[in-house]
């Protein structure tokens, strides 16, 4: 990926570079580890107490062990104390130095939320760290630890790595201290459902809990991608992990250094898959392109684009519903760029002005906020942030309130609403913060009340009116 016009010549000049001679399978690893093992840090943080909103979309989607977006898991080695107390507790993932001054990347997930950030050498020597940026798009954080000099490892290129070809991961898995695991490149342009934005690469090197912002590899000491995810029924290492490509991190690292977050355009639409079914709905000879299914109305789309429209392309890119997340990330904030779209039975041609993609805080998913209790509703609300939305399969949705409490016999229960839903709209009117739920009238038979939700990705209208569905 390349969201930025930092360009790798800049990177060579930034990053101190390590020559490591080449080590074979069949010679093992020790030499290259003995020379890159001292960049490889332990980030300890102490996290924020997790929101309501946070809590409701744990308890949506634990409810189905079998989903698949619960076998994809983050690698954070999980709290150290009881889930249930508000104290800050501590957790811990990896990192690794791209700079001798102490700059070190880490995976954001790691860092988000943290009210405290020490970094641990392999010496065991410990240094408070500074969180420079962070982008939520790419899970990369920058930190940075002053006072000392490290020794640098060198980003290379996941381009330069083959499926088959022997990579090495370290980090502190489980807290246990420096660990080294060897593998091979499994697979390359790994989509994964909480990721869309990232072609990961995928190892079968030993990953687990605390591994999570180390490095990945080659045995010429060149780190090729950061270990950011697993898929793990157990929740251990199966085989199955998932790195960050070196070029994504190489793109958003400059822009985090100098404004702490990177940025990027927003379309402000949400899309679908169009279907062999839908191609015929719609008229078309064949599926092509992506169906938009909603528009934010405050958004740089609105009047340019409508739901039923079906996007084509996005300057020269020809999109799909799989591509559509990766085209969007790309894309500058104020360019103007050329779209097709098709509507009704004819191709048209538009110029629309790029957005900005608002940035969630840093700790945003963490941020200790309360619910609302909606009296009218007889439900409680919370405000939702990309990660929460993302969690609960409502991550198109550009904004939303999430249920966290419902009464029993509540118009909200009652039509059938279910903690973890995503509430987008109240009657015509867009939610984006619990303060615009004040004044909700209580729903009749006589007076029913519209709302949007957004359950498993899908979103439906659902009129309240107070008494059971018939």
């Amino acid at each position: 990926m390349n969201f930025t016009n930092w360009g790798m010549a800049a990177v060579a000049a930034l990053l101190l570079p390590m020559s490591c001679g080449a080590a074979g399978s069949t010679q093992g690893y020790a030499a290259l580890v003995r020379q890159v093992a001292p960049s490889v840090v332990t980030v300890m943080v102490e996290e924020k107490r997790v929101s309501a909103g946070q809590r409701a979309a744990e308890l949506a989607t634990s409810v189905n062990s079998n989903d698949i977006g619960l076998v994809i898991r983050r690698l954070l080695s999980g709290n150290l104390g009881n889930p249930d107390d508000d104290r800050p507790t501590g957790a811990l993932g990896s990192g690794f130095v791209i700079r001798a001054d102490g700059l070190i990347v880490t995976n954001r997930h790691v860092v988000n939320g943290a009210l405290k950030v020490k970094v641990r050498l392999p010496d065991g020597r410990d240094f408070p760290a500074k969180i420079l940026g962070a982008d939520a798009v790419t899970d990369i954080a920058l930190l940075k630890v002053d006072g000392v000099k490290l020794p640098a490892l060198r980003l290379g290129s996941s381009q330069s790595v083959s499926v088959g070809d022997a990579v090495i991961a370290i980090g502190n898995p489980y807290g246990l201290g420096q660990s080294v695991s060897a593998g091979i490149i499994s697979a390359r342009a790994r989509a994964l459902e909480d990721d869309p934005y990232i072609d990961f690469l995928q190892t079968d090197a030993a990953i687990n809990h605390g591994n999570s912002g180390g490095p990945l590899m080659t045995p010429d000491g060149a780190v090729v991608g950061v270990t950011s995810a697993i898929f793990s029924p157990s929740g251990g290492s199966v085989g199955l992990g998932f790195a960050i490509p070196a070029e994504t991190v190489t793109s958003v690292i400059g822009q985090l250094e100098s404004k702490g977050h990177v940025e990027r355009g927003y379309l402000g639409i949400s899309v679908q898959e169009v279907t062999p079914i839908l191609a015929k709905a719609l008229g078309m000879k064949a599926p092509a392109g992506t169906l938009i299914s909603s528009v934010d109305p405050a958004g740089p789309a609105s009047g340019t684009f409508a739901p039923g429209d079906v996007l084509l392309t996005v300057g020269s890119s020809h999109v799909t519903f799989r591509n559509m997340s990766k085209i969007t990330a790309r894309l500058l904030p104020d360019a103007l760029v050329t779209m097709t779209l098709r509507r009704e039975t004819k191709t048209i041609s538009v110029a629309m002005k790029i957005g900005r993609l608002p940035e969630p805080s840093l700790d945003s998913a963490l941020d200790g906020d309360q619910d609302t209790w909606v009296s009218a509703l007889q439900l409680a609300l919370a405000n939702t942030t990309e990660d929460i939305r993302k969690a609960v399969k409502a991550g198109d949705e550009p904004s939303g309130l999430i249920v966290t409490q419902l009464r029993p016999a509540g118009p909200g229960a009652l039509a059938g609403l279910k903690v973890g839903d995503v509430i987008t709209h109240i009657g015509n009117k867009q939610v984006i913060d619990v303060r615009d739920v004040k004044g909700t009238p209580a729903p009749s038979p006589q007076a029913p009340l519209l709302i949007r939700v957004v359950r498993d990705g899908n979103a439906t209208f659902v009129a309240l009116t107070g008494q059971s569905e018939p």
